[in-house]
């Protein structure tokens, strides 16, 4: 499959919203913390099949400024996991030549989680292949606020261009979105990459997380492919 793609027209940068790891769960009798579990191998293969194809970003919203809201037990779960395996993915990240990258706002991460994510960056700072980034205590509107109060604080209004806001972001070289996929049924960005998706092809599926494959991933690469990219322009 990995073949028939035209590596000229990969998109540089994919974001991805993993949706449905607890209806995953429950649909087999199973505690919403085994679908988190399950969804988090369902990222490595395509992080795997990304790398191979010469993405040169993949954006994976891992925890959102609202997913603070959950229970206290699946909070703790997926922090856990995050923690666990930021760095004990070492060896996968240095085959699959991936940097880490945190996006959010890491200050209002338990000390140890952010901890890990500051190690985890430092770890893989020397890979030159796909750059992941993971969108941890992150949302859209959350990082323009924080975007405009660091502008202010050292430029006027008059200079604001979308260039210039672009340097306060949480990583100012991470370029837009050309491709955003969610899984799991909806049919919405929920608080994601909002700065950088003004003009990314958005590709949705009924498939929950942990049950989407490397092949239906090419397919959203494909869908990308066909499309008229117009920017505005005729």
């Amino acid at each position: 499959m990995t073949a028939a793609i035209d590596m000229h027209t990969v998109p540089a940068h994919i974001g991805i919203i993993m949706d449905g790891n607890g209806r995953w769960a429950k649909k087999r009798n199973l505690p919403r913390t085994f679908g988190h579990k399950e969804g988090l191998e369902t990222a490595k293969k395509i992080v795997a099949a990304a790398a191979r194809i010469g993405v040169k970003y993949v954006t994976l919203y891992t925890f959102s400024t609202e997913n603070w809201k959950r229970t206290q037990e699946e909070v703790g779960f997926l922090m856990n996991l995050i923690q666990t395996h930021l760095r004990g993915e070492f060896e996968f990240y240095k085959k699959n030549g991936i940097r880490i990258r945190h996006l959010g706002d890491v200050s209002g991460l338990p000390e140890n989680i952010s901890k890990e994510i500051l190690l985890a960056e430092s770890d893989t700072e020397q890979f030159t292949g796909l750059t992941v980034v993971l969108a941890i205590n992150y949302g859209g509107r959350d990082e323009l606020i924080r975007a405009f109060k660091k502008f202010a604080e050292t430029r006027s209004a008059k200079d604001v261009t979308p260039e210039a806001l672009t340097e306060f972001c949480d990583i100012p070289e991470l370029p837009d979105a050309d491709l955003i996929i969610r899984t799991g049924g909806e049919k919405r960005l929920s608080n994601f990459l909002m700065w950088h998706s003004a003009y990314a092809e958005l590709v949705f599926t009924d498939t929950l997380w942990p049950d989407y494959t490397e092949r239906e991933f090419h397919d959203a690469i494909a869908e990308y492919r066909s499309r008229n990219r117009r920017f505005g322009g005729i």
